[in-house]
């Protein structure tokens, strides 16, 4: 049995993986790909796919969005795409097959490629789902993290939101979070703050840096294998080991 393939991502990169894992398939028919929510709706109406891979974080109509306009009951077999896991549940509330967590490798592409043909087949019973929709809600409470950290100064509590952290560096037992123009000194090691962050989020790119990776707007070659990350603020970090994922997440690499 064939099945015909719609890939709808806002991210050239994050298309041109799904391209790439679905060449090795002979029984997947390519059949397109879209930018955005509004043409997805209408290649879905149109071409008829019997497969979706769609992505949830889309400017102006989300993935979402693009089921509420179809329809539930009247979308093809979806496998979301998305960078948080916050969005996984809502997923199954559409009839989502499964999602990729980006970045996402082959192993974990097969796997929600199985599952799509399954569904499409027939094949995919309830304790499937349950047993997915389970591992879901596990991987969410993991991975949520701190929304805010609480610092004490001069007597005074101030909750730092954690989105507005540029990066975090270590001064012995002691984090210095940046915040804009702003410091503040937390009683805290970098390990354990760390394991408070929502690792989507923050990544630990030298010994004695974390940064939000949502702040990086660029990675450029060092020396000796090290690299520099550049903040959009200007300011410039040490990388001790090049991490591919951030990379890609950012469409670097």
């Amino acid at each position: 049995m064939t099945m015909r393939a719609l890939v709808i991502d806002d991210e050239l990169l994050a298309r041109r993986s799904v391209r790439r894992f679905l060449k090795a398939h002979a029984d997947v028919e390519w059949i397109g790909e879209c930018g955005d929510g509004e043409s997805a709706v209408a290649a879905i109406l149109t071409k008829q796919p019997d497969l979706v891979f769609l992505d949830v974080q889309m400017p102006e109509m989300d993935g979402f969005e693009v089921v509420r306009t179809i329809g539930a009951d009247r979308m093809p077999v979806t496998i979301f795409v998305t960078a948080y896991d916050r969005y996984a549940l809502r997923a199954f509330d559409v009839n989502a097959v499964d999602y990729l967590l980006k970045p996402f490798g082959k192993e974990r592409f097969e796997r929600a490629l199985i599952r799509a043909r399954e569904r499409i087949e027939g094949n995919l019973n309830c304790d499937e789902i349950r047993r997915v929709l389970a591992s879901l809600e596990q991987i969410q409470t993991q991975r949520r993290g701190a929304e805010r950290i609480a610092i004490t100064e001069n007597g005074r509590v101030h909750l730092v939101k954690a989105k507005d952290i540029d990066w975090i560096g270590a001064e012995g037992n002691y984090a210095r979070l940046h915040v804009g123009v702003r410091e503040y000194e937390l009683r805290e090691t970098l390990t354990s703050l760390e394991r408070r962050l929502n690792p989507l989020d923050f990544s630990r790119i030298h010994r004695s840096t974390i940064v939000n990776v949502h702040r990086i707007k660029e990675i450029q070659r060092w020396f000796r294998g090290h690299h520099l990350v550049l903040l959009e603020n200007g300011k410039e970090l040490q990388m001790s080991r090049y991490q591919p994922e951030i990379a890609r997440r950012l469409g670097l690499a």
